[in-house]
């Protein structure tokens, strides 16, 4: 995915839209195509400005998501327990297959970190 055009540029179009250039006007001046500047426009219009939406998946969801405090539990119960170990036990309890990868990746979002010889909670304080 490309990144958003700068900010910069969209407060020099929004200048001009509040000038009182059309869209396709201010598009012709800042070097954009007609379809952005309509909807750029558009967007000053409804919105009072022209951001980028965030890009991305939102927080939060995906597959493991639900399965949080199932992993928490978990680790609570047994720190030293491994991510094979925790894909089979989500797979017998759950029925949701998953890669272990994927569950190291939810761990790490958790603040979970593997030293040594355990999984433990980040502290607040601690460095990464």
């Amino acid at each position: 995915m490309s990144a958003p055009l700068p900010s910069a540029l969209r407060a020099r179009f929004q200048r001009y839209i509040e000038e009182g250039l059309s869209g396709r006007a201010a598009a012709l001046r800042v070097k954009l195509s007609a379809a952005t500047g309509a909807r750029w426009a558009r967007q000053i219009r409804t919105k009072g400005h022209a951001l980028p939406a965030p890009q991305g998946r939102p927080p939060g969801r995906g597959k493991l998501a639900p399965h949080r405090g199932f992993f928490e539990e978990l680790l609570a119960q047994d720190p030293d327990i491994t991510l094979f170990e925790l894909r089979d036990a989500l797979a017998d309890a759950e029925g949701v297959q998953v890669h272990h990868s994927s569950i190291a990746d939810l761990l790490s979002r958790l603040g979970f970190t593997y030293k040594k010889s355990r999984w433990s909670r980040l502290s607040a304080a601690a460095p990464r």
